[in-house]
């Protein structure tokens, strides 16, 4: 029989309702019976005994906020009754000692992947067109025009052909009324072979950054930028300059060797080449003799220890830190005890576990970088008029997540148990195995393009709520908290962990089959729904205050 409802940590005082429960109702639970005061809807908590006001609120173990009025034993918990509150936090003795899961089923697994110069293997294989300023983003969309659907990659839309449909009928003279009661209708439509079959697609990059900002922008875009070409998904690139702007080519070159890129690289600059003509002709020729040599790169066999997972999460709701993000913790404990790597983001989603993770950093000096970051962040949104409190949207209190706290520690969870061997600050790359914290914002789409830029072959992104989000040349798989979500939006979703919820599976069960997925993605095998949409979510982070 399925639970109705759960206590996630044996030191919690607030209960979860896995199910709709109704006021009046007795809860018997714990060693103790409950009244509920109100409705209590799925992925919202209540509290288990009377809260005074100043009380501490406890939820996966943790200070996660405290009461702002006396509340009764069986209140619904709420923006209402409860405010943010964390712990603070200090350097702290090292606490690496850990459970490694059971790697049995996935020793000697492999994937078929595109190895590098540098070693590094790519679970995909892209040549990508960027613009080291906005200015060149008209000339990235005309080579866009002329090369994709040449080339075999475009995905005709069924909108197209149901716009024509809607105008014809305009044409034919029918109402509003009959042309608002058209239906969409599936379409066949001829796909083109691909020219080259060893190559995934040609990505644009277009950002509205490269000018203008801080000296420091542009060095941060160059060194995301850097991170992109330098990526094992990709074969080379070709990139587009202006000429006068603050991200010049050579602070491009300076971050790529940090890198130790080795890839081709077409460089066209508009104000030597004068012409939109010239730049726009000579990039698609260019770029056509690039991909006529990266087709020669076929997959190979390659360890499961290439693979580098990026864990992000994204329009969460109440039940993300106990399904989803849990699995994620599992599966990134997997792949560091096979000797893989692992990244885990969002530094204002780690307010109030803050002490764990620098506990769990190997080196004293990661953890004081990491406690570093975290407070010169949390200063500077304060300084901004904000603060970490505020990071909760309101989608997630509507989903149960009232807090930053409860957000933060459920969000958490995506990183496992398994200590954390490197703190990245963005955009530096991922450099050592096991876990790694990358400073972000938690905006979804910022904190993808970074993980990925940091080196991330391939993404696994939780929601409750919904969110398309993908990368242009990295797999973002999509993973729901809950079955409604899986069924209601499954054009975006690619696995489901409601199951958990529903008691059908465990979270290591689960975490199985999650791995065996993620195997088949990056090796060609399984298209995940953000590669299939063209989901190419593209956004660089200036390093000023996003929550």
């Amino acid at each position: 029989m399925k639970n109705r409802v759960l206590k996630v940590h044996p030191g919690d005082n607030v209960i979860v309702a896995l199910d709709e429960l109704k006021a009046g109702e007795e809860i018997a639970f714990d060693g103790g019976i409950v009244t509920l005061q109100q409705d209590i809807s799925p992925k919202h908590k209540y509290n288990q005994a009377d809260l005074k006001k100043g009380d501490e609120v406890m939820m996966y173990g943790v200070l996660v906020g405290k009461a702002a009025q006396d509340i009764p034993a069986g209140s619904w918990i709420n923006t209402f009754n409860v405010k943010h509150a964390a712990s603070p936090f200090q350097l702290g003795k090292r606490k690496t000692e850990w459970q490694k899961p059971d790697v049995t089923a996935f020793q000697g697994r492999s994937f078929q992947g595109f190895y590098r110069k540098d070693g590094s293997v790519g679970t995909a294989n892209y040549w990508i067109v960027l613009p080291l300023v906005f200015c060149e983003n008209k000339n990235l969309q005309l080579m866009k025009e002329a090369l994709v659907d040449q080339l075999g990659y475009s995905k005709k839309a069924k909108y197209e052909h149901f716009a024509g449909d809607l105008i014809q009928k305009y044409k034919q003279g029918q109402s509003v009324e009959q042309i608002l009661n058209s239906e969409l209708q599936s379409v066949a439509i001829e796909k083109n072979d691909r020219i080259f079959a060893n190559i995934d697609g040609v990505k644009f990059l277009t950002h509205d950054m490269g000018c203008g900002g801080t000296r420091q922008d542009a060095q941060a875009l160059c060194g995301l930028l850097a991170g992109y070409i330098a990526h094992p998904n990709v074969a080379g690139a070709t990139v587009l300059s202006l000429g006068c702007q603050n991200a010049q080519y050579s602070i491009l070159q300076e971050e790529l060797a940090k890198r130790n890129a080795d890839k081709p690289i077409v460089f066209l600059e508009q104000q030597a080449l004068g012409t939109e003509e010239k730049v726009v002709s000579e990039g698609i020729k260019q770029t056509l003799v690039g991909l006529i040599e990266a087709n020669k790169t076929e997959r190979q066999p390659a360890p499961l220890s290439k693979l580098v997972l990026g864990l992000e999460c994204g329009g969460s709701d109440g039940f993300s830190g106990i399904s989803a993000n849990p699995t994620l913790g599992y599966v990134s404990d997997m792949l560091v005890t096979l000797g893989g790597s692992t990244v885990l983001s969002e530094f204002p989603e780690l307010c109030g576990v803050e002490q764990e993770l620098s506990d769990r950093c190997v080196e004293e000096e990661t953890a004081l970088k990491f406690i570093n970051l975290m407070r010169s962040y949390a200063a500077r949104a304060e300084q901004a008029g904000s603060g970490f409190d505020m990071n909760p949207s309101p989608g997630n209190i509507k989903d149960g997540l009232i807090t930053d706290a409860i957000k933060s520690a459920g969000a958490a969870k995506k990183g496992g148990t398994s200590p954390v061997t490197d703190v990245l600050d963005y955009p530096e790359m991922v450099k050592k195995p096991g876990l790694n914290l990358l400073c972000t914002p938690g905006n979804d789409v910022e904190s993808t393009t970074a993980m990925v830029g940091s080196g991330c072959n391939l993404v696994l992104f939780t929601t409750g709520l919904g969110t398309p989000t993908g990368n242009p040349i990295a797999p973002v798989i999509k993973v729901s908290s809950n079955r409604k979500l899986a069924e209601k939006m499954s054009d975006i979703i690619d696995i489901n962990t409601g199951t958990i919820i529903e008691g059908e599976e465990t979270i290591e069960e689960a975490g199985h089959k999650m791995l065996d997925y993620l195997i088949k993605v990056a090796s060609g095998e399984e298209t995940c729904k953000a590669v299939a949409n063209q989901q190419d979510d593209f956004i660089p982070w200036k390093r000023g205050v996003s929550l």
